[in-house]
């Protein structure tokens, strides 16, 4: 009895043997080893180029004394913070992102929705007519904006021929067509967002809902939107994320008279050659676009996520 009573004595105080030890540490190398090829891609070419654009910030510049010089300071950062022509295209850049966002939302939502409800094969000719635009160039795509929108452009042509205008109207470096321009860029991957949750949606929900006397608005507001809604979120922070950091777009159709930040970080390394100025743009940037989208994500996805159930 007694020989009985220690051989169930380590199960009986809850210790896992060796065995189950080395197995659970076995484990846990397998899965280091898994993770470790991607931990170091995402070290050398994304947080080693990020640590060193901070560290070339920190630099001065003095095109006097050779350009970039070797003492350490936050200079540039407080220039940044003090002067009003960077506060005034940081704001524009917010305006631009929260803008396309919103408009991205309000047309690629229904768009997923109607492009879901379809039957093959017209589903799948216009799923593909919304999302070829991401098989062309962001580059060629704003070349052809640029070209639809100047004084001389298809569209200036079809309003004076049309007798709607007399002259052509100044629609290039202009708000409004960046914003143009950028919603067709992204409008496809808000479709690609909340067409993925489209396809987790409980249809079965939605038919009781019906059968139960609810209406089309009903439905759609109580039963569809909860379940979809993790799509629009993501879909709605990718879009923003890409707005705020786009160069492409605002530098061919905005100009040099609708200046972004990230246009304007071009300038400091290409233009004025000022290259510490230049980073720490870069990297306010990225801290605002973390600290929005971290913010956006607490406050917003939880309230709205909650509400709807």
């Amino acid at each position: 009895m007694s020989t009985a009573a220690n051989s169930h004595a380590p199960a009986a105080s809850g210790k896992p043997d060796a065995g189950v030890q080395s197995a659970a540490r076995r484990q846990r190398a397998a899965g280091w080893a898994l993770v470790a090829p991607a931990t170091l891609y995402f070290l050398l070419l994304l947080a080693v180029p990020l640590v060193l654009t901070f560290v070339l910030s920190l630099n001065g510049f003095d095109p006097n004394l050779g350009g970039i010089l070797a003492a350490k300071s936050l200079h540039n950062y407080a220039d940044i913070l003090t002067d009003a022509y960077f506060y005034a295209i940081f704001l524009r850049t917010l305006l631009l992102s929260l803008g396309v966002t919103l408009l991205c939302v309000l047309i690629g939502v229904p768009e997923a929705y109607f492009l879901f409800r379809m039957r093959d094969p017209w589903r799948s000719l216009c799923l593909v007519l919304v999302l070829g635009p991401l098989l062309i160039s962001v580059v060629v795509r704003t070349l052809g904006w640029s070209i639809l929108l100047g004084r001389e452009g298809l569209i200036n042509l079809v309003l004076t021929k049309l007798g709607i205008v007399e002259h052509p109207l100044q629609m290039m470096f202009t708000m409004g067509a960046v914003t143009l321009a950028m919603v067709h860029v992204l409008v496809p991957l808000l479709v690609l967002s909340v067409w993925t949750s489209l396809t987790r949606l409980d249809a079965s929900v939605a038919h009781a809902a019906r059968s139960l006397g609810a209406g089309r608005f009903t439905v759609m507001w109580r039963v569809v939107l909860p379940q979809i809604t993790p799509g629009i979120l993501s879909g709605s922070l990718i879009v923003f994320a890409l707005t705020a950091s786009a160069f492409a777009t605002p530098a061919l159709i905005g100009g040099r008279r609708l200046k972004v930040v990230a246009t304007t970080a071009y300038d400091e390394f290409l233009g004025t050659l000022n290259w510490p100025l230049g980073a720490a743009i870069a990297v306010v940037l990225l801290i605002l676009n973390v600290a929005i989208i971290t913010g956006y994500n607490r406050a917003v996805e939880k309230r709205i996520t909650r509400r709807l159930g």
